[in-house]
């Protein structure tokens, strides 16, 4: 990434700070979740600390409505994906991905679900889409929750509505390199009333009185032995954003629409430009909203692809080996005592590709397509 917090975005905090505000969770949060709520197409946001809080919330918040059970989940995505799932006693059921989009494959999601399968976590990988009507239409016959990480595809579509808005709940992360940044930050996006009321008070330690409902509020009264403003309905932390990141965030809402284009612009150039006998260029490109230039060789010689990334260091090419978190997550050793071995060693071969011989090179709105153009021919030089 380079220069997504601008000095127009600098100059906005700077204005901000100088009229003397609260700089703790207040009117600039609260504005900046109805503006994104708005822009993805929801009822509810909930504006925290990271993508990865954002993830711990909802599955917080589906493991209060739907008790135990297993949820579905890519082995190509983030750690906190995963470490959600387990960290709230819900088990992890693992499926392969389809190349074409690198998230969850609909047939192997199909294949994945049993009597105790309670949910989806679908991650939609650097931008592309991953739902399809196949999909949708298996999880609402057997009545399975769908809940969406959009945290590298903002504004990317399913039917030329945005994603994020076809779960029962979706993440967002606004880290520094992705479509929008408040530096650090993330949002949780619900039309579930129950499910948003849940989440703000878990992002507020659990607290009665972070609740925006009054039939809710009232249920202070049931507790007469306790001071009604420290009333910790439910588990909670702290994972509150605060104003200035909701200040950044409210002014880059304002550009989102025109870097989405920029970006796809790029990648659709990158595309057209590579050689595809050397690079794997079927994706599904509809609906998307690219996050990086996704590269998969299709030598699947270790040997061969050791000599790539030579070559890529001798370029001066930086690049993502295993795309996001690095690859196959049941390869990591975090997860080695956390689940049976019979899932650490079930094989899932599109990712085992991706981990091995896929990466990806940054994209971002100001790149130019001369420099595209140079990496490109760069890439196809490569013997």
């Amino acid at each position: 990434m380079e220069n997504n917090i601008t000095k127009n975005d600098l100059n906005v905090v700077i204005s901000f700070l100088k009229k003397n505000p609260i700089l703790t969770q207040s009117k600039k949060v609260e504005l900046f979740e109805k503006k994104w709520s708005k822009w993805i197409g929801v009822k509810y946001s909930v504006f925290v600390n990271s993508g990865s809080s954002a993830n711990f919330i909802t599955l917080a918040a589906v493991k209060n409505k739907i008790g135990k059970g297993n949820i579905v989940v890519p082995p190509l995505t983030w750690p906190s994906d995963i470490m959600s799932v387990i960290n709230n006693n819900l088990e992890p059921n693992f499926a392969d991905i389809n190349l074409k989009t690198l998230s969850l494959d609909a047939d192997e999601v199909i294949r994945a679900t049993n009597k105790n399968t309670k949910a989806v976590f679908m991650t939609h990988a650097q931008g592309f889409n991953g739902l399809n009507k196949k999909l949708l239409n298996f999880l609402k016959k057997k009545k399975i929750i769908l809940i969406e990480d959009v945290c590298e595809s903002h504004g990317a579509t399913h039917k030329n509505k945005k994603l994020g808005s076809f779960g029962l709940v979706s993440n967002f992360s606004f880290y520094y390199a992705h479509h929008l940044s408040t530096i650090e930050g993330g949002m949780i996006c619900t039309n579930d009333k129950n499910i948003y009321d849940f989440c703000i008070r878990f992002r507020g330690h659990g607290m009665l009185r972070e609740s925006k409902f009054k039939d809710v509020l009232k249920k202070s009264k049931n507790y007469k032995d306790l001071n009604e403003k420290f009333i910790f309905l439910n588990p909670g932390f702290n994972f509150r954003n605060n104003e200035i990141g909701a200040t950044i965030g409210i002014n880059q809402l304002k550009r989102l629409d025109r870097n989405i284009q920029l970006r796809n612009n790029n990648f659709k150039f990158f595309l057209k430009n590579l050689n595809e006998n050397i690079f794997f260029k079927n994706y599904d490109l509809n609906g998307i909203s690219n996050y990086a230039f996704p590269i998969i060789l299709k030598n699947r010689s270790l040997i061969y692809r050791n000599k790539f990334e030579e070559y890529l260091d001798k370029n001066k090419i930086e690049f993502r080996r295993g795309n996001a978190g690095g690859g196959n997550q049941l390869r990591q050793p975090y997860l080695k005592n956390l689940i049976k071995k019979s899932k650490l060693n079930k094989n899932f071969p599109n990712v085992e590709i991706v981990h091995f011989y896929g990466y990806y090179i940054g994209n971002y709105p100001s790149l130019k397509k001369s420099k595209i153009k140079k990496i490109v021919n760069i890439l196809n030089s490569f013997k």
